[in-house]
This record gives structure tokens, sequence and C-alpha cells, in this order.
């Protein structure tokens, strides 16, 4: 049997105010990465015929997003904020195209997986026109109450329309639905403003298939799965959820997490066979960490590749474009951006590399720099396999360390220095016997004067 076809629209139109901020409220993050793009993800695990993302005017931002995390995926706008199914139907234009199933998902709800979204498209295959995702809160006040019979969903009862049966009702509406695609558009065509506030809302659908002979039902999930985000303490939230669900499958990939509750993972984050993270470590987005390498404490780490056997830290940071090779140590106090250091080399102590690439083997002394900007633009600095530079050196970029070369400590190093040789780059050392005593004796004198 042909696998049935599927639209999934994903509903971004809303704006940020409840969360106090002038951004869409679906670009905000959870775990390193937009709430759209957690649905998005999600949706595309389920191999979509094709998605409909619905925006809102002028939100030039959030059809930007939905085109980096899936390319292709068209974008509709809904010029005016008329309730849910008003919204849907801001994408008419792709559901007339004709697929066997309609799936409405919120872009607000980053916690959705691709199997709960099978889950809510099972039904339609059997027969039923309309799914609807429920779930049971521990406090139930404020949603609205899904009312079932012999398995069959009867209809959606506001909060605010609710009776005292209807809010006995534990199982909620999560907003997610499914429509079978025959009869997807002649139902949400027949949802009027028959509320108080004129708007379209989707959850008439359940009554208006009903009145169409079409069966409805609901499929109960985990409240996690369906959580939607209207305020930053709702984003926290989804936050802890999103972390203890990475944490868990770290631990069951084999990382061994010293302290699983400190480290904070994004959710593209990957990793090797016997890796270990110590407590209090920050993971970014774009981070892959290869076998036996250890992130040692209070280290933080974004858009970084770390090779096998690696260490980094205690108090490191990796920031984007660092390229770590095979057993490569980046320690204490030590700041990597936009560098590949090969296999062996070293960077143990109070250490800055930015804009660089060095060579297998180097050593780099406590208290070096490249200096990497001029006001103007960024210069790169090469350091070749196996060269040392001496503590508290500056590498004024661009500049090139050959191979096997050694840099005095405390140098200031201005131009390239061939392989092999020794560089010094700071002024000759006076010593003046007897001064410091002289310079006893006279403050003294002016001591007693005062």
């Amino acid at each position: 049997m042909a696998a049935r076809t599927c639209l999934a629209i994903v509903l971004a139109a809303g704006e940020g105010t409840r969360m106090r901020s002038a951004r869409p409220k679906v670009l905000h993050e959870v775990a390193g990465r937009s709430l759209l793009a957690h649905v998005l993800t999600a949706v595309a695990r389920i191999e979509p015929s094709a998605t409909a993302v619905v925006i809102g005017p002028g939100q030039d931002d959030v059809a930007a997003e939905a085109e980096r995390v899936l390319p292709g995926a068209a974008c509709f706008v809904q010029r005016e904020r008329r309730g849910t199914a008003h919204a849907v139907l801001a994408a008419k234009a792709a559901i007339k195209r004709g697929v066997d199933d309609v799936l409405v998902v919120y872009g607000d709800t980053p916690l959705i997986r691709p199997d709960t979204l099978r889950l809510l498209r099972a039904p339609l295959s059997a027969g039923a026109a309309v799914a609807v995702l429920g779930f049971r809160p521990a406090a139930p006040s404020g949603y609205g109450r899904l009312v079932t019979k012999n398995g069959e969903l009867l209809r959606i009862v506001e909060e605010a329309d609710a009776g005292a049966n209807d809010k006995a009702i534990g199982l909620c509406n999560a907003g997610l639905m499914a429509f079978d695609g025959n009869s997807a558009l002649a139902i949400l065509e027949r949802i009027g403003n028959r509320n108080r506030k004129g708007e379209f809302y989707l959850t008439d659908a359940v009554e208006i298939a009903r009145g169409m002979n079409k069966t409805a039902v609901a499929v109960e999930v985990e409240e996690d799965d369906v959580r939607g985000i209207n305020s930053k303490k709702e984003l926290a939230e989804a936050e802890a959820v999103a972390q203890a669900r990475l944490r868990q499958a770290a631990l069951d990939a084999g990382v061994t997490l010293v302290a699983p509750d400190t480290v904070f993972l994004s959710a593209d984050t990957t990793f090797g066979k016997d890796v270990v993270v110590e407590p209090y470590v920050v993971f970014g987005a774009n981070v892959s960490v290869g076998d036996g390498a250890v992130i040692h404490a209070f280290s933080h780490l974004a858009g970084a590749t770390i090779g096998n056997g690696a260490s980094v830290g205690p108090f490191a940071r990796l920031r984007p474009g660092t390229r770590l090779g095979e057993g490569v140590h980046i320690g204490n106090f030590v700041e990597v951006k936009e560098a590949k250091i090969e296999a062996g080399a070293k960077a143990n102590h109070l250490t800055y590399i930015g804009d660089a690439s060095v060579g297998a083997g180097a050593n780099i002394g406590a208290g070096t720099i490249t200096c990497n900007y001029d006001g103007f633009a960024k210069h790169r600095t090469e350091i070749g396999e196996h060269a040392f530079i001496g503590s508290n050196s500056a590498l004024v970029a661009p500049v090139a360390i050959g191979a096997g070369a050694y840099v005095g400590s405390g140098s200031v190093i201005t131009a390239d220095v061939p392989a092999d040789a020794l560089a010094l780059g700071r002024s000759r050392q006076a010593v003046k016997e007897g001064w410091a005593s002289r310079l006893r004796a006279l403050k003294s004198i002016g001591r007693k004067k005062a």
C-alpha cells in the first residue's frame, strides 16, 4: 500500500507580546534552537509531501527561519488575526492541491516529537475525518475540554463556555489537529465566527465534521509533547524539559555526565564514544565531540568540532569556527575562535587564539594572544607544526611562524618567522645594581621630613 501523502501546516503568525519581547514568539529559543525550528524539524522527520508555514504581516525574519530550517517550505501570510481556522485557511492554496492528510501544528510547541505527529495522523488512515491531540494536565483550568463518548470525540468546549460537567473533564485540547484531505477544505470553510470575539476557531471543526456524518477522534499524549509557549516562564519550563530529554539521550548513548543537571546541551550537540563531561559545561549550537574527549568543568562551547581524545578546560571557551584535532589540549582560561588546531597541539593556560591555524604538536605558552583585529579587519596567524611560542607573546597578524620555530617569551612578533628560527621581539634587559636600595633610602628620607 502506498504511503499516505501529507500537507503539514505550521501556524507561526503569533507575536511576542506576552513574551515581553519585540522578537516574534516562534523565534525565541529552547536548547539552542528556535521554537519554529524545533517544530519544523519534527515535521520534516515524518516526511510530509509539502509544508506550509503561516506567518504574520511583516514577519520576514520568521519566513527566513522557515527557509533556513526547511528549504522549500511555502510561507503564507495571515493578513488579519481572526482565529486559528482563519490562519489555516491562509494556506488554502496548498490545501487545494490535494493530499491524503492535512496536519495542523503550532510553531510554539517546541517539544513536539515526530512519533506524536504520527500518532495524530494514524486515525485518518482508519477512516476518521478529524483527529485532535489531547492531554491531561495536573491543573486543567484554562484549557478547552475534549468531550468524548464511546471512543469518539463529540466536541471541544472552551473554558469560558464550559459548564460544571465539562469542567470536570480532565482531557484537554492541545490544539494540534489532523484532517482527512478529502474533506478538510469543506470542513474548514464551514467554520464561522460563532464566538463572542468574532473569530474563526479551529475547534469548531469537530462539531462541523460530525454534522457532516463524519468521525472525529481524540488522541491522548503526554503534556510535555504539546506544551505551548506564551511567556518567558513557559519558555523556561520548556527549556527544562528539553534539557532533561537531551541529558537522558546523552547518558543512554554512553556519555559520562558527571553531574547531569549542571550540563546544558543544544538540540544538535553530538557525542562520540567514551566522552566525559564534567560539571557546569554549556554546549551552544553546532558542537560535535569526538571519541574519548574530556570536557572539563565550567567550559562554554559553541560552533566547535572537538577531535578524538582532546581535552578542553576547565574554564575554556570555544567559539564558532573552532576545530580541534586529535589529542589537542585546550586548558584553563583559553579562548579559541575561527581556528584550526592540529593533532597534539597544546594551549594550556590563559591564551587567546583567534583566526589562526596551529600545526600539529605546537606548544602555545601561557598568556599568548593572536592579535587578529586591527580596528578595521580580521587577519590570520599561521603557526607551523612543532613550533614553540613562549609565554606572554603577542603575535600581530597577519603573521606566520614556521615549523619548529621558537618565539621567545614576552615577544611581540610583527614579521614572519622562518622554520627552525628563534624570534625575539622585546627590548634588551638592563640591570642597574644598587638602584633598589638607593630608592628605598630616598623614600625613607622623604617620610622622615613629612
